[in-house]
Order: C-alpha cells, then structure tokens, then sequence
C-alpha cells in the first residue's frame, strides 16, 4: 500500500474503534500529517485523557505511552513499535534510585517526564523541559536531584539557588550535538537565530540565542520576526515548523540530530497495531497511583512561580 492508502485505511480504523492518534514531534512526516494531535510527550497525553476516546495510538517511545496509561487508565493505549524505547530512559532503573535517595534523604527527587513509570513513581515531582526551573524553585527542600537528564539538570541549576546534583544520563540525540558544529552553522548562516533544546550539551546552550522545549520553539518561530531559524532538537520537528511558517527558513544544526527510536514507528507499523490491538501499554496500579502523584504535584505547581532568570 502506499502512504495515502495506509494513511487512510488507518483514519478509517481510528473512526471504527473511537481511537485517537497522537505523534510526537519527532515522528516522521507522514505520521504527523495525520495524527489527531502533535506534540511533546505530557501534553499529548493531557489531551487524550480529556477526551472520551477508547483508543490512544501513542507515535512516540515506550515511556510515552506509559504517561498516557498513567492519565487514562480507563483506555487502551497502544504503542505501535513496541521496541521504541528511550536510551536516557533506559539509564536510570527504580531501584537505582531508591539506593540513591538513601543516601541523600534530604534531597527532593525531580524526574524529567522523559522517565519509566516506576522511575515517576519512586520521584517526589515530575518536570517537562518547559516547567523543570519553575517545578525545581517550587520544592521546599534546597536540595534537588534531578534525573535522569544531566544536561538539564545543568541548565536549571543557573536559575535557582538550591543545590543541584543529578543523574548522570543524558539523551544521545540531543547530547551529539557539538559546538564546533553549531558554530560552523552560525557562521553559514549569521543572519540566523540559533535555538537549541535544553538536553543540549552546556557549551551548545551557551551559543544559543533562545533555549526551550520543542513546544516552546514553535510558539517561538511564530512570534519572533526573524526569517531564519537553527534548530537545535531533533529533525522531526522541521515538518511542522515548516508547515506553520511557510515563509521562513530553519535549518537543521547538525545531521546527527536523528533519534533512530522515533523513526522506528511507521505507517505500517501503526496500522498492523490498530488492526491487531497489539502492543498495549498498561501500568499497574501500585505503580501507576504514586506515578500521578508525582504528575499532579508538578501540575499543581503554579505558572507565575518566580523562574529567577
């Protein structure tokens, strides 16, 4: 079949089952063209859970669709590769970290949603890239260990005055990214405003005019003037950024900005899913209860929390 045909056969389905297809940023094409919402992990999640769907169709990595099963435990959330994982995900285990908080009981445990669900669940708050200096200031200890993405973790520690440690995990994507790369690309393009994500390496974000999540980066191409745009984050979310600003450029920072994980799901694959109702993701309850928990903290942190910056 081609891509129309699949693309269509799977809305089909979708309408047949009372399903919703959700697509990370980072998909590929094809599958953010079609998908009822794209966007970065939480939020996605966020938005099937208010709907009345019975069907999420997580595109994205296995701890996504974990943080869809966490908000909606009343549906059925399918990943469509079930071998999609997430290398920094992968660096940090629930175990690891109980040893850990024992040894530093004073420390408030901030885990980046990028993150399993046993790992949310033995955390005292949870963060996106967006919020992790507001959730971090929110926190009455002044100690933080944030994990498991050291990179954040550095940037956050400039705009707060608690003391920061962290995990020493990192997202292999994001952290190939060097600066001698983005400096030769700044050069080709000095009329370009160069923003990078916040899992970037320190010396990349130093070179950054503006840092924020890939939310934070369409809002941004939007409202800034400029015509031209390095994009410091995974390549998939060119096609949108494209799509929304027709007339300006973006250019990629470096070839190496591809995670093979999210190129893994394809139309194919989606559609053999749906028709089969295989891959379900499902968090057990003693798991998936203090998992919210430590969601909803982080959602109840208020958005005028002082950022300090």
């Amino acid at each position: 079949m081609e891509n129309i045909e699949l693309q269509r056969e799977i809305k089909r389905l979708l309408k047949e089952k009372n399903g919703i297809l959700l697509a990370h940023n980072y998909q590929r094409d094809e599958i953010q063209e079609i998908a009822d919402c794209t966007g970065d992990s939480l939020g996605l999640s966020i938005e099937a859970a208010e709907t009345n769907c019975d069907v999420i169709v997580f595109c994205g990595v296995h701890f996504m669709a974990e943080s869809a099963s966490i908000l909606s435990p009343d549906k059925t959330v399918i990943l469509p590769r079930f071998d999609a994982g997430c290398p920094m995900a992968d660096m940090i285990s629930a175990d690891i970290l109980v040893d850990k908080k024992r040894e530093n009981p004073e420390a408030a445990v901030v885990t980046y949603v990028n993150s399993s669900a046993d790992v949310k669940a033995e955390s005292d708050i949870c963060c996106t890239s967006a919020n992790a200096i507001r959730v971090v200031n929110s926190v009455k200890s002044d100690t933080v260990l944030m994990t498991p993405d050291k990179n954040l973790a550095k940037y956050v520690s400039k705009f707060t005055e608690k003391k920061v440690f962290w995990w020493e995990g990192y997202c292999p994507t994001h952290d190939r990214l060097k600066a001698q790369e983005a400096l030769e690309v700044k050069a080709k393009y000095p009329n370009a405003l160069f923003v990078a994500h916040p899992e970037c390496r320190p010396d990349v974000l130093e070179l950054a005019d503006h840092i924020c999540s890939t939310s934070g980066m369409y809002e941004y191409a939007k409202k800034t003037d400029n015509e031209e745009f390095i994009i410091g984050t995974e390549m998939g979310i060119l096609y949108r950024l494209r799509k929304d600003n027709p007339k300006k450029k973006f250019i990629l920072a470096s070839k190496s900005l591809v995670c093979p994980n999210m190129k893994l799901t394809t139309l194919k694959s989606v559609l053999n899913a749906i028709v089969e109702m295989k891959n379900v993701v499902s968090v057990p309850e003693r798991t998936r209860i203090p998992a919210k928990e430590a969601l909803d903290r982080m959602l109840a942190v208020p958005r005028d929390q002082v950022l300090m910056e």
